[in-house]
């Protein structure tokens, strides 16, 4: 990458504007041209994109201004690593210049940085000295980069400091003609080495604030978890002391068919409790990465028939109906996984439907996907809940006069599994007259039935 001769290295090709940098007009002076090329850059540091999408185009910048420089690169040093790293390069083949590693005092730019001064290395001699440190390793690395050009013949190597604090070194190279380089360059060099001092440093406090953040949120949700877990719990655990309790007291005398009753309500509050511990785990390993699909093809009617039957089982009060083409392809996807989708959606909508209503589960082909629905005649969710609906921990306040208990985490959870299919999933609304929930998944390849 670059070029040796008279020709500079990763020079861009194509027109420029009139008023692009390192293109002035016959007028303009160099100081003008420099003043210009400051704005330019500033206004590239200003725009708020991270330190990796704006140092191309802030290198590209300098390189064209200066009409001596050829190839340029901007090392950033890493405290964890006691090492000075090429974040950003100009005529450099990137994969080499990327694992290059220099020690404070190692070569232009480690001496610069260990010094805090600017230097001018103006001559193949000072140039090829200032270089005679470089460890093997990062010689070859160096060469690797360079690639069939010859070695710079002088160099502008200046610090980034920031206050008290050393960030970087920047440095500047020509590859054609000893003595390109002016002190005014130099000057021109430092000012702009100075703005990228306080653009890498503003960069790097938000990334703090911005850990920061993400852990105070961390933090805040794992509280309300736990709030969340033990004002879900109590309730199932308040029904399953009780009746137990009054099972096992010795004067009172239950008929079979009351204590029948009362074991029943302690299987079903079990029940409740299983299902909030599975939705945490299941939230744990979604959170951890660790969700793994096994495809396989999959009829879809035949288990969203399991799966309302299972339902039905649990709440016989509600009504069922089941609506897919008889000509409904055979998907790729994990059925346990898809199951557990359903399940969530049929089980949120029974939750918040009264009882004696219907509950219906439709399938349609579309082209490059099927979408999958369960509406209920609910009471409908508000258009500002709506979009909050998959949210971790997210609840929509009921209407009809009951606690539902739930963990929060099971639309969320269904919408992980969905999306790791390849599908989507959404909510439609109108309150009084109840909900649809939609997901999609994606055609594959058809199997043999």
């Amino acid at each position: 990458m670059g070029a040796g001769g008279s020709s500079r290295a990763g020079a861009p090709t194509g027109q420029e504007g009139p008023l692009s940098p390192g293109y002035a007009s016959p007028s303009e002076t160099l100081e003008q041209q420099h003043l210009r090329a400051v704005f330019e850059i500033a206004r590239i540091l200003a725009s708020g994109r991270s330190l990796q999408e704006i140092l191309p185009e802030f290198l590209s910048c300098l390189i064209r201004t200066l009409e001596a420089a050829d190839a340029g690169i901007l090392f950033l040093y890493d405290a964890a690593e006691e090492r000075l790293v090429a974040k950003g390069a100009y005529g450099y083949e990137p994969g080499a210049i990327q694992r290059l590693r220099l020690a404070p005092g190692e070569s232009m730019s480690g001496r610069v940085f260990q010094s805090g001064r600017a230097e001018l290395y103006a001559t193949p001699e000072e140039t090829a000295a200032a270089m005679a440190n470089l460890t093997a390793t990062n010689r070859e690395l160096l060469a690797a980069a360079v690639g069939d050009r010859q070695p710079p013949v002088s160099a502008l190597c200046v610090p980034l400091i920031a206050g008290q604090e050393k960030l970087g070194v920047l440095i500047l190279e020509n590859l054609r003609e000893p003595g390109s380089f002016t002190p005014q360059d130099l000057a021109f060099l430092q000012s702009v080495a100075d703005l990228m001092a306080v653009a890498v440093k503003n960069i790097r406090l938000q990334e703090e604030l911005q850990a920061v953040q993400a852990l105070e949120e961390a933090n805040r949700l794992k509280a309300e978890l736990i709030s969340t877990l033990a004002h879900e719990m109590r309730t199932p655990l308040t029904s399953i002391k009780g009746y137990s309790t009054a099972l096992l007291m010795e004067e009172a005398a239950f008929s079979p068919e009351t204590q029948r009753e009362f074991l029943r309500i302690i299987d079903e509050e079990t029940d409740v409790l299983q299902d909030l511990i599975h939705d945490l785990l299941e939230s744990s390993v979604i959170d951890a990465g660790l969700l793994k699909l096994e495809l396989q093809p999959v009829l879809m009617p035949r288990l969203v028939a399991e799966v309302v039957e299972e339902v039905h089982r649990r709440s016989p009060d509600h009504r069922f109906i089941i609506d897919f083409p008889p000509s409904f392809p055979v998907l790729e996807a994990d059925p346990q996984r898809i199951a557990q989708v359903l399940r969530n959606l049929l089980d949120n909508a029974v939750k918040y439907s009264p009882p004696g209503k219907l509950v219906v589960v439709r399938g349609e082909v579309q082209p490059g996907e099927v979408v999958i629905s369960v509406a209920d005649q609910g009471e409908g969710i508000a258009p500002e809940h709506l979009n909050r609906l998959f949210e971790k921990f997210f609840r929509v306040k009921s209407g009809l006069g009951r606690h539902r208990v739930g963990s929060g985490l099971g639309l969320p959870i269904a919408r992980t599994i969905v999306e790791s299919h390849g599908g989507r999933i959404w909510a439609e609304s109108r309150l009084g007259e109840g909900t649809t929930l939609y997901f999609t998944l994606p055609l594959r390849p058809q199997f043999p039935e």
